[in-house]
């Protein structure tokens, strides 16, 4: 990883697991100061204990996006701790498997406040102080079904589409105030995310999609997210393959609606 990184304090969500997991440790030996969140605080222990002895540090900050009722006060012991934040990644999210018809309209609440509101509540505590301190970076993690539909992940799609619209204005009202803002849109990648996408039920799916199993790694994911960061890319495409799904929707929409319409529900 690049030298730009080193000693700077990076708050990364999402961060027990996953993209968010090797992105920790990617960060951590390169020698920055991590921030560790998840709301999962043994999955934190856990990935703290994997980078002792690396250049950098890393301490955990446990919270459920879904609950941002206290955030600013967390927010601002954050800082009293680390002195500011240089970089806010915004990973954590969950995903969807349930058809439109049986999606009942609290789940759809439910996931849209974990992917959006919950990323934007953290984002609007953490971005004064950037201001305050000359400037910073901050990426939010959408998904190549933040840019078109798809079957069984209506809610999910949608909560990834908002995202984008919110970073862009983000990235259009502050880059005077020398706010960098990416927005990363992972493909294929080999976490647990079908695992625990939420049924219409509100249960964990509890199976890897065979598309996701062929996915690029989380540690290859990472390289590439840090790759975009460094370039100071406003997207940041995360994957293989299946990212041409995005030129093909953008290009040739009618194909794009053909291919996509094959696609059996479970």
């Amino acid at each position: 990883m690049k030298d730009i990184f080193t000693g700077k304090v990076v708050w990364i969500t999402g961060a027990s697991s996953g993209i968010g997991e090797a992105l920790v440790k990617a960060f951590a030996e390169s020698g920055s100061r991590v921030i560790a969140s998840s709301n999962d605080s043994a999955g934190l222990e856990r990935v703290k204990e994997e980078c002792s002895g690396m250049k950098g540090s890393v301490s955990s900050v446990t919270f459920d996006l879904s609950d941002t009722s206290d955030i600013r006060t967390l927010v601002d012991n954050v800082i009293q701790k680390e002195g500011r934040v240089d970089m806010l990644l915004n990973i954590g999210g969950i995903s969807q498997r349930a058809l439109l018809k049986d999606t009942p309209l609290w789940l759809d609440r439910r996931i849209m406040e974990i992917n959006y509101f919950g990323t934007i509540a953290l984002t609007k505590a953490v971005l004064p102080h950037m201001i305050a301190a000359g400037g910073g970076h901050i990426a939010a993690t959408s998904s190549i079904s933040g840019r078109f539909g798809f079957p069984l992940r209506s809610a999910y799609s949608a909560s990834k589409q908002a995202l984008h619209g919110f970073f862009e204005t983000l990235l259009l009202e502050h880059h005077t105030d020398n706010i960098r803002v990416s927005v990363i849109i992972p493909g294929r990648v080999q976490t647990a995310i079908s695992l625990h996408a939420l049924t219409a039920a509100g249960r964990e799916h509890g199976k890897m999609d065979d598309g996701q199993r062929g996915g690029v790694t989380p540690g290859k994911a990472a390289q590439q997210i840090i790759r975009g960061l460094s370039r100071n890319r406003r997207e940041i495409l995360v994957g293989s393959s299946e990212l041409l799904m995005l030129w093909i929707r953008k290009y040739l929409p009618a194909l794009f609606f053909r291919l996509a319409g094959k696609i059996k529900p479970m």
